[in-house]
């Protein structure tokens, strides 16, 4: 699990569990993905940026 959950000590299994639809599993997916999404986006605009600047010399 994220280290965010790890830091505010909640068991995230046990709130699936307990959900009362797949609202909440869907969520924690999200936030789970949401992060190295963004990394790679970065990573990615970092790597495309580089190498144009490194054409246009």
């Amino acid at each position: 699990m994220p280290l965010f959950s790890l830091i505010q000590q909640i068991d995230v299994n046990e709130k699936i569990k307990n959900a009362p639809d797949n609202g909440y599993a869907i969520g924690v997916w999200i936030g789970t993905v949401l992060p190295f999404a963004l990394i790679v986006g970065v990573a990615f605009w970092m790597y495309h940026r580089a190498k144009n600047r490194r054409n246009e010399q």
